[in-house]
């Protein structure tokens, strides 16, 4: 481990500035496209949805990195603004890659008002430098910088997040992703490696900060700390291998669905696994405290890519309100109304109404709180939010592009089709 002098001498302290200056989007993998299955010298570069990756120096043979655990003003989506805590500015922090075997230095910073500490999630490491307050470590005191230092023995998807007054920290968005790269080449490469993080928050309607005494009834669910349709998209060119790495620092399980492909399930913070445990799925469970890699070849389109639990693709809604569906609300209207000016009564064949009210302004909702189901696509609504995005996969797109497309335009005869506005059409067999 770093001594102070060592440290004040090799200037760990101007290591902050150059950490706090590359807050850019990070930039597009440099690695061409896979050719005929052969093996690609190095790694390609994570693509953190939404984020970025944390810059390093090199110093006497050391990556050293440096974080600093912070409050900021976090945007979730247009219209919901909140007092989130983070790493360098962010929520998720700047995701860490490095490569097996690199000896590391991660410096933390604690600019916050009370002590913290950062553990490694799933990485092999001396007790010393798990960073579990209390146990392992002293607590980071507010305006302290500590060092922690050790040799990366394996490869995959991790994570990190406090071990100190945890269930307020991670609420407040404390976490990031870890990545560490193999040393040899893989047997089986990717073309592009995205990366994020399952999360949940209780962002009350009207208010500007994250409730963290909540444990079940969450208003937001996010990929990296955004919802839909803010979160950005997977890009992909036809037949580039994708893969896809998944954290859940959330206090819920997550079934994640991707249409068009049935994926492989080929790692976890264990690595990426033989290809002989390799399994086929179209969904697939991140429990809690768990990562997931997936990987597909792409297939020209837009493809939706979300939770499958109901709930977690919508934003802010109201819980243990009387279910209205199949009741005559007419004339309740203009009596409510009365009382309060605005009200607006909707559920009788169901919620899908509420896009259309709250778009056209006639259905506004509480200061700094997103629309329960948002989003237009070339077709109409989409009515999603939280944990929701697209997989857009194009012919002629790029490699190393990852700019949005824009919305796929379907062969003809390649759409779905309206064949008859009458409910009687047809013959239907119906048992009974």
């Amino acid at each position: 481990m770093i001594s102070r002098r060592r440290f004040l001498q090799a200037g760990g302290m101007g290591a902050l500035g150059s950490a706090l200056t590359a807050r850019a989007p990070q930039a597009a993998a440099q690695a061409p496209a896979n050719a005929k299955g052969q093996k690609r010298r190095g790694h390609v570069p994570v693509r953190t949805l939404n984020g970025w990756s944390l810059p390093h120096v090199m110093k006497d043979g050391v990556k050293e990195f440096h974080l600093v655990a912070e409050e900021f003003e976090h945007e979730f989506a247009p219209g919901t603004v909140s007092k989130c805590w983070g790493y360098n500015g962010t929520t998720p922090g700047p995701t860490i890659e490095a490569v097996e075997g690199d000896r590391i230095r991660i410096l933390v910073t604690n600019r916050l008002g009370e002590h913290t500490t950062i553990h490694w999630h799933g990485i092999i490491l001396p007790s010393g430098m798990d960073g579990v307050g209390g146990v392992s470590q002293p607590h980071i005191q507010p305006g302290e910088t500590f060092a922690y230092e050790f040799t990366l023995k394996q490869h995959g998807t991790h994570m990190y997040h406090p071990h100190a007054d945890e269930m307020v920290q991670m609420a407040a968005g404390m976490m990031g992703m870890f990545i560490i790269h193999p040393k040899e080449p893989e047997p089986v490469p990717v073309d592009r490696d995205y990366c994020f993080l399952l999360h949940n928050w209780a962002m009350h309607p009207g208010t500007y900060r994250p409730d963290p005494a909540v444990m079940v009834e969450f208003d937001l669910w996010t990929f990296n700390s955004k919802v839909f349709p803010a979160i950005d998209p997977i890009v992909a060119r036809s037949g580039e291998r994708v893969r896809v790495r998944m954290g859940n620092l959330s206090m819920w399980n997550h079934p994640i669905h991707m249409h068009g492909v049935q994926f492989h399930v080929t790692g976890s913070d264990g690595g990426r696994w033989p290809q002989s445990q390799w399994r086929s799925e179209a969904t697939e469970i991140v429990a809690v405290g768990q990562t997931r890699d997936i990987e597909f070849t792409a297939v020209p389109g837009d493809w939706a890519f979300h939770c499958h639990m109901a709930h977690h693709t919508m934003n802010a809604m109201g819980h243990e309100i009387p279910n209205p569906m199949g009741v005559d609300q007419t004339g309740v209207a203009d009596e409510i109304q009365k009382m309060l000016p605005g009200f607006m009564p909707m559920g009788r064949y169901g919620m899908a109404e509420h896009q259309d009210h709250v778009d056209a302004g006639h259905h506004p909702g509480p200061r700094n709180t997103l629309a329960m189901m948002v989003g237009k696509g070339p077709y109409g609504n989409i009515e999603m939010g939280g944990m929701f995005t697209l997989v857009k996969v194009r012919d002629d797109l790029a490699p190393g592009d990852y700019s949005d497309p824009g919305w796929y335009k379907a062969p003809q005869g390649t759409v779905a089709w309206k064949v008859s506005g009458d409910p009687d059409y047809g013959n239907p067999p119906r048992r009974g």
